[in-house]
């Protein structure tokens, strides 16, 4: 570890935090229906959509019609990509004569970015057309992620509502978080990455005579409209790439400015929603508090990561000169070398943690520990920082069960900013938490013990059982990275972390929205000596334990027989 890397690190999370509140500001004045400095330009375009859609702006819903809004355009929506793979091939805008994605995957991919997933179990150069990647995947890029910060508002609502039924319009959030949030930003940022050299066009793919011509060798360049799909990729939280490579590929990420600029994306909506959190319900410290708890989180992780790529592997050192000098640096297989090795922790830990999945380096060539703080992030349930309202609603649900636990410990009622918390919402909330651990451990055992599992696997051991728990844990997080040591790429990996990804994403959303529901009905109390207060130092720490303990009881057992067994056994120069 060296200070420059460090440093990095450090400028980083200063970016994040300087972020935090004027955009956490911004989100909360555009949902509360405040004026802002776009309002002269979109409120036209906002009552447009509303006039062609058929949507009365000024009607709220209970969560029961929030829900059935938000599922039947995930339905409707899914259907159109599905369709839209199916029949690229006679569609336009395919200049390199793309066939027709197979049934089993095009399933798999609708599901994925439908759910804001964006697990990629294809090469996207070679199978996805630019109408494919522009019309479909990455319009999934911006709805999967307005839903997102859609449900987190519709949360915070219900937390901050006296005695209402409704908690907003689902079709007025999207649209508002679409037009205000994710748009303007993605318009500047585009334009940011095509000045540093990111593709932007629609050109046929060029082929090339290389170097070795003498032999006939010949190379066939891969480019398209990227710039536009990388930045919502990004900032939308997604992580699905134009490239195969994704953000390891030059044309998503071709430099160090570029790296640390998609790597602000990633958590600046996320972090901004802490502040919009504390300034719709009234209680800014407490949004600080659940922006500290997230931070510790990342920080640990981020730490782990780094101390154990830079370490290096024991094996390698000292067996040759050449083993020696890869070593110098600490571990450098899969990573590029232009972002190095805290860049490649850091964006790791980043995209894991924010439920992103984008990858600047291969997981799967991690040391066993470095490996293992991706595949923690995202069993924590994606709450730290999380993906684009995910992350926030994720993290409330811990903090309702962190005051459920503090009122039995005094021996009180407890309650949440005034709030009371009952059997209903313990209920939704532990609802919400074991469907996560159930839909990723169930189809990772049937794998890990069946032919049609193992199959694809590249590795033996307690590194092969990673690779598998790891699909299923992004795909169950609707995260979308991959260890890449496992070919997803057949009938029972698309089916089922096709059906994981449905139930991670909308299994969970659905007894969320019942929370805030209950909320927003309950008349909030005055606080008195005996209310355990949700400001202070105390219960940030509180909800990072909740959260790790949560965690640990549910999936150490499978932690120990992946990568920790496997870091013992480097320990004693056995790899696998």
């Amino acid at each position: 570890m060296t200070a420059n890397g460090w440093l990095q690190i450090a400028l980083f999370f200063a970016a994040v935090l300087l972020v935090t509140k004027p955009l956490g500001v911004f989100m909360a004045r555009v949902f509360s229906g405040e004026r802002t400095f776009l309002d002269p330009i979109l409120r036209p375009i906002e009552r447009g959509i509303y006039w062609l859609t058929g949507v009365d702006a000024s009607r709220e819903m209970r969560w029961t019609e929030y829900a059935a809004s938000l599922l039947a355009f995930s339905v409707v929506s899914m259907l159109v990509l599905y369709l839209m793979q199916r029949l690229q091939a006679v569609l336009p805008f395919n200049p390199q004569g793309l066939a027709a994605v197979p049934p089993a995957l095009a399933f798999n991919t609708a599901a994925s970015f439908t759910t804001n997933t964006n697990w990629q179990a294809y090469v996207g150069e070679t199978t996805m057309s630019y109408l494919t990647q522009m019309a479909g995947l990455a319009y999934h890029n911006f709805v999967s992620a307005a839903a997102g910060i859609a449900l987190a508002i519709a949360f915070v609502r219900g937390i901050a509502s006296k005695g209402r039924e409704t908690i907003g319009n689902f079709w007025v959030d999207m649209t508002r978080a679409s037009l205000w949030v994710l748009l303007p930003i993605c318009l500047v940022g585009a334009l940011v990455l095509v000045s540093q050299g990111v593709v932007q066009n629609l050109r046929p793919y060029d082929r090339i005579t290389t170097l070795e011509a003498s032999n006939g060798s010949e190379q066939l360049i891969a480019q398209g409209p990227v710039a536009s799909q990388e930045v919502i990729k990004e900032l939308g939280t997604n992580g699905g790439g134009f490239f195969n490579a994704n953000s390891a590929h030059p044309f998503e990420n071709p430099t160090p400015l570029t790296n640390f600029f998609e790597l602000v994306m990633i958590f600046a909506i996320s972090s901004g929603l802490t502040y919009t959190l504390g300034r719709m319900t009234g209680a800014q410290k407490h949004g600080w508090a659940v922006w500290g708890a997230m931070a510790f989180l990342f920080l640990a992780g981020v730490t782990t990561a780094y101390w154990s790529e830079a370490r290096g592997n024991p094996i390698l050192a000292g067996t040759d000169q050449h083993a020696s000098a890869l070593q110098a640096g600490g571990n450098m297989e899969g990573k590029e070398c232009r972002f190095g090795i805290a860049n490649s922790a850091l964006f790791a830990t980043v995209t894991t943690a924010a439920s992103c999945g984008a990858v600047n380096g291969m997981h799967d060539s991690f040391t066993p520990l470095g490996g293992m703080v991706p595949l923690v992030n995202i069993m924590l349930g994606e709450v730290i920082f999380g993906g684009v309202g995910a992350g926030l609603y994720g993290m409330l649900v811990f903090v309702v069960l962190a005051v459920f636990i503090a009122g039995l410990m005094v021996g009180r009622t407890p309650e949440y900013l005034g709030k009371k918390i009952q059997a209903f919402e313990v209920q939704m909330a532990m609802l919400a938490v074991l469907i996560l651990c159930a839909t990723i451990l169930t189809p990772a055992a049937v794998s890990m013990v069946s032919s049609f599992g193992t199959s694809s696997l590249n590795n033996s051991g307690p590194h092969g059982l990673s690779e598998i728990l790891y699909a299923f844990v992004s795909a169950t997080g609707n995260n979308g990275s991959a260890f890449a040591g496992l070919n997803a790429n057949t009938d029972w990996y698309n089916v089922s972390l096709g059906i994981a990804m449905l139930f991670g994403r909308f299994f969970m959303i659905i007894p969320v929205l019942a929370l805030a529901g209950s909320l927003a009905r309950k008349t909030p109390a005055p606080p008195s000596s005996g209310t355990f207060p949700v400001t202070t130092p105390l219960f940030a720490g509180l909800l990072v334990c909740v959260v790790i303990i949560v965690g640990a009881l549910t999936f150490f057992p499978a932690l120990s027989l992946g990568p920790i067994v496997e870091h013992l056994s480097m320990t004693q120069g056995k790899t696998f």
